[in-house]
């Protein structure tokens, strides 16, 4: 065995009733859990898996080979024998050359982003749309750059969509950045390329890139800061989605009833005191003292929003992602002291807040993540 003991799981854990497992979902189980055994830089042998997963030598050789036979693992050498006995274990890890996935971010303001890239979420190919002040996303957009990635592509498994809002079934229920309602993105992508088409909120999609290429754990309260304000929860490796798919959309949270109006009707929405178009507007033209001043006191505003689901949920990581000019040493040790002096007790460990430090990549790949889970789940 080549890696640490610790294991981070791939595959969301889904809490439901229990029932019968046909023998497809046994292999379908068994694929995934092998896969979050190995994901995303673990290397085991057939004997490792086998005494980490409980199963037969059997179920591990035919799951196994079916893996290897689909391109999502590769045998990569063999493993360092330190007592010289017996027959080296071959070791077996995620295989990142043969298959793709195109990934498309609508999460910024002035173009689309999309990329090719492997299991792992490197991106081999990339390209942009930008977007002029009149011009709207349309699915028409979205569909050109996904064929000019697709363009010499092959074995491509799917298309995964960063999208912003409200988003369920593949239909952005509700987007303020786009003023969209109910827009069905997957139906028409799907029918046009042949390819499994997921759309996921973006924040879910740069949370689940920290989880696994960052330096967090199964749990963690995320928050992204740009046009608007986001979150996504990890609870022991599951994402909290919510009753109405829109866990983490703490925008328009009203934390100064006496603030600035807000287009969703309440004043003092985060998304206007918070967000960093609102921040830089505050900026313009102040002293550095005052800038600094400006970004103290939003980063205690943000900190207020988050103390009680903090404390509800007994969570020691906040990780913030956002422009180093707005997420920067004075809006992050604000936060931190306020959460200091409002969630630390006794019986409860210090909550740390820190930065996002994943990259501009970082959306992109959680998408690509979000693809391989659901391939996984198939």
């Amino acid at each position: 065995m080549t890696s640490s003991d610790h294991v981070s799981t791939l595959v969301l854990k889904t809490p439901g009733r229990a029932s019968k497992a046909s023998p497809s979902d046994v292999r379908r189980n068994n694929r995934s859990l092998i896969f979050s055994l190995l994901f995303p830089g673990s290397q085991y042998s057939r004997a490792d898996l086998g005494r980490l997963t409980g199963l037969s030598r059997v179920a591990i050789s035919d799951v196994v080979n079916s893996m290897l036979d689909d391109g999502l693992i590769r045998e990569n050498g063999y493993e360092t024998k330190t007592n010289g006995k017996g027959k080296r274990g071959t070791l077996l890890g995620i295989d990142p050359t043969r298959l793709r996935i195109i990934t498309i971010n609508l999460s910024n303001a002035h173009f689309i982003q999309g990329a090719v890239t492997d299991l792992l979420g490197n991106s081999l190919k990339q390209a942009e749309i930008a977007l002029s002040v009149k011009k709207r996303v349309d699915i028409g957009t979205i569909s050109n750059l996904i064929a000019k990635l697709a363009e010499g592509c092959e074995h491509i498994i799917g298309i995964s969509i960063a999208a912003v809002g409200v988003v369920h079934d593949g239909v952005i229920n509700r987007s303020t950045e786009f003023d969209w309602r109910n827009i069905d993105l997957e139906t028409p992508l799907e029918r046009q390329f042949k390819k499994p088409v997921i759309i996921t909120n973006a924040v879910v999609c740069s949370m689940l890139t920290e989880r696994f290429f960052g330096h967090a754990g199964p749990n963690m309260l995320f928050v992204e800061v740009d046009r608007g304000i986001g979150a996504a929860t990890l609870l022991d490796d599951a994402v909290i989605i919510g009753e109405n798919h829109a866990g983490g959309e703490i925008g328009h949270i009203s934390v100064d009833p006496n603030g600035p109006k807000c287009p969703c009707g309440k004043r003092g929405c985060l998304e206007m005191l918070v967000s960093s178009p609102a921040l830089r507007t505050r900026m313009r033209g102040a002293l550095p003292d005052e800038q600094v001043s400006i970004l103290t006191e939003a980063g205690g505003r943000l900190a207020s929003a988050l103390a009680t689901p903090i404390g509800l949920l007994d969570m020691n990581d906040v990780c913030i992602y956002g422009p180093a000019d707005i997420v920067n040493t004075a809006f992050l040790n604000a936060a931190q002291q306020y959460l200091d002096r409002t969630t630390t007790s006794t019986f409860r460990h210090h909550t740390v807040v820190r930065r996002c430090e994943c990259g501009p990549n970082t959306t992109v790949r959680g998408a690509a993540i979000v693809m391989v889970r659901n391939l996984l789940e198939r």
